[in-house]
């Protein structure tokens, strides 16, 4: 099992979190926030992988701590659990609808992190939760997980299902990009180094 856990702790979060690349899309997550609890569990199923997640964040500041942390925790346990990133397919490309919302989301598992965010028309906030913290969760785990991430929204009316459409596109294709078993024996590289 390809697994990765994290133990983050400073003085704006304390998170513990459990990444299991193989899993089945079993969770327990609590951060707090509670649309960020919702997107991370669609991630988590729709990418098949188990997340247990436990964060206790300087709420009483905002989210953005919490969410940035999240994160680069994430980002940090994927890429435990990568490992040496043998015989992984390296690249995916997923397109999700969410009824009238579409975007796209590209991963290579390169080891240079890198994303490009084209995402607009989302507005300010949905129930509580600031939608600006969307493209700070994707930053923080692209620097960490140390892949590239393009996120392409085409269209959509309600920000819900504008950012539903990405996270759960996201876990497609974080597992895509990640599974093994495909045509690569070793690293899916001509420098056999990723």
């Amino acid at each position: 099992m390809r697994n990765g856990q994290i133990s983050r702790n400073t003085a704006e979060t304390k998170i513990d979190l459990k990444l299991n690349l193989d899993g089945s899309g079993n969770t327990d997550i609590d951060t707090g926030v509670g649309f960020l609890n919702h997107m991370l569990l669609l991630m988590a199923k729709h990418g098949s992988f188990d997340l247990t997640l436990q964060c206790k964040g300087d709420l009483d500041v905002d989210q953005h701590h919490t969410t940035e942390d999240i994160g680069i925790a994430l980002g940090q346990a994927f890429d435990t659990a990568i490992g040496t990133k043998e015989g992984i397919n390296r690249y995916a490309n997923i397109t999700t609808p969410m009824d009238e919302a579409l975007s796209a989301v590209s991963i290579d598992v390169s080891g240079r992190p890198c994303l490009v965010y084209h995402v607009e028309g989302l507005k300010d906030k949905v129930g509580n939760f600031d939608t600006e913290l969307v493209e700070e969760f994707f930053q923080g785990f692209v620097n960490h997980a140390k892949l590239a991430l393009h996120i392409n929204l085409y269209y959509g009316k309600n920000t819900h299902h504008m950012i539903e459409s990405i996270f759960k596109g996201f876990g497609r294709a974080l597992a895509a990009a990640s599974a093994q078993g495909g045509h690569f024996k070793g690293v899916p590289s001509t420098k056999g180094l990723l």
